[in-house]
């Protein structure tokens, strides 16, 4: 399915092609069997947020409720602060190890940074609260990138109540940066731009769901 969001729709120039051809390429930076040992205590970063978005009826999803909008603007990423982080990806490729190069800013630096989407999730699964079905994915970082670690994104609704929620999951290590400039500089706002980009992610989806629902509920029937 094509998304109708913008940031899957956007041109790729040359350079970005060959850029992501070279990102399908490079190897992980973490060993993805062992995600359980990248923990706190273990010397990693581990950040854990959510957000409510607007509920459903309970059970299933429904066809264009919060859930399904949701995962349509999570596919295409365009729930991102651009001015923080912009990604490009080819949107034809499966979802399923797609390369994706990152662009990131923040204060006076910028950085190109590769990942991979390491695993889809589409499940039931027992949740805090009960019986939830969850859809997302995540992606990790690869050789040349500043940290080493994984990201996840997901959308879950609680199958009894209805409640639908926006979940970021990431555990992080800075990683080997042998340019002294962008060393000092990523050990000075590193973590800054972790908090925003999740913050600023959580609050995009919400605005952005609540936004097409509107959109949807004013259109002529």
């Amino acid at each position: 399915m094509k998304s109708r969001h913008a940031a899957a729709d956007r041109v790729l120039d040359q350079r970005e092609r060959a850029r992501l051809a070279e990102i399908a390429t490079l190897e992980p930076t973490i060993d993805l069997t062992k995600r359980d040992t990248y923990v706190e205590a273990a010397g990693w970063n581990v950040d854990a947020r959510e957000i409510g978005l607007p509920d459903e009826a309970p059970g299933e999803p429904e066809p264009r409720g919060s859930f399904v909008i949701a995962t349509e603007i999570l596919r295409a990423y365009s729930f991102t602060p651009t001015r923080l982080i912009r990604g490009s990806f080819d949107p034809e490729a499966p979802l399923l190890d797609r390369p994706m190069l990152l662009t990131a800013r923040f204060l006076w630096m910028r950085f190109e940074l590769g990942v991979r989407v390491s695993r889809v999730i589409e499940e039931a699964r027992e949740g805090r609260d009960g019986q939830e079905y969850v859809w997302g994915y995540s992606y990790h970082t690869l050789a040349g990138h500043l940290e080493r670690g994984e990201i996840t994104f997901e959308i879950a609704k609680h199958l009894a109540t209805g409640a639908v929620v926006f979940r970021v999951h990431s555990f992080s290590q800075t990683g080997h940066i042998a340019n002294w400039f962008y060393r000092i500089g990523f050990r000075l706002v590193g973590r800054r731009l972790q908090r925003s980009f999740a913050e600023q992610s959580l609050s995009n989806m919400q605005r952005l769901v609540v936004g097409a629902l509107l959109s949807a509920s004013e259109a002529p029937q």
